[in-house]
């Protein structure tokens, strides 16, 4: 990818209602979001593909992600079903293309060689996996000819995912973040008493926090009025007392939790 991702994005998990997504995304782009992530999982590609085009911005200034379903992990899957995505979504290429979970059909060797293929094709400009440990992001790199510019990944305050974190700086690319307000679900102490000092809410401190943090791209999903909310969040800034006394938060608290899942293994 030649530009670095923005620092906020849209994401669209759950949002499964043809012209609500539809309307999300123009919505976003309209405001000024440009980054619009999807999943095949999400049934929802077609919908975000005219949300892009009803907006008034240019399909080259957006980064479209997508995601490949762990059961089309397959080599020839890959191949096929990313050409199926694009289809759906109504552009000749993405910019991002991720393996979603390492599982189920993912096999390390064809898998990544697909996805290697559909970079040099020029199907995607990038290559990311998501939900990966560190020992499978290891394998990956030696396995891609492409770099991996982005690991999606569950991250908010309490599932701070330090080990990741720092592999991304270490490795230069992008920790995309999702759930990064907690589901708006999360609560502690500590979360709730900076809420009150900026005179904000809890979900706007995990964003900031996640948005002061060295990486870190956080894509919260939402609609209607939060999609606003959330990019206005952009302008809070939490103190170096703020982001010490979140680092030192002690519970974990991890939202998505499927069997299967690599770091279930």
């Amino acid at each position: 990818m030649e530009r670095d991702l923005p620092a906020l994005g849209l994401g669209t998990s759950g949002n499964t209602d043809p012209n609500t997504c539809q309307e999300t995304v123009t919505a976003a782009l309209d405001m000024g979001y440009r980054h619009i992530d999807t999943a095949q999982m999400y049934d929802n590609e077609r919908a975000v593909g005219e949300g892009i085009r009803q907006s008034s911005v240019d399909r080259e200034e957006v980064v479209v992600a997508t995601k490949i379903l762990p059961e089309n992990l397959a080599y020839e899957d890959v191949h096929s079903t990313a050409q199926e995505s694009l289809d759906r979504l109504g552009v000749d290429a993405v910019d991002l293309l991720y393996v979603h979970w390492p599982m189920q059909a993912y096999d390390p060797e064809k898998t990544l060689r697909a996805m290697d293929e559909l970079r040099e094709q020029g199907v995607t400009q990038s290559v990311g996996v998501s939900n990966f440990t560190p020992e499978l992001l290891d394998d990956a790199r030696k396995r891609l000819d492409s770099p991996i510019v982005a690991h999606q990944v569950e991250c908010h305050p309490l599932l701070q995912q330090d080990a990741l974190r720092a592999d991304a700086r270490e490795h230069g690319y992008s920790l995309v973040a999702y759930c990064p307000l907690g589901q708006a679900s999360i609560t502690h102490p500590v979360l709730e008493e900076i809420a009150d000092k900026h005179d904000t809410s809890v979900p706007l401190v995990c964003l900031a926090w996640g948005l002061a943090q060295e990486t870190v791209v956080p894509i919260p999903k939402a609609t209607g009025d939060h999609i606003r909310q959330n990019w206005d969040g952009q302008q809070l800034e939490l103190d170096d007392e703020d982001l010490d006394r979140i680092a030192n938060i002690e519970q974990k608290e991890r939202l998505l939790d499927p069997e299967g899942a690599a770091w279930n293994r």
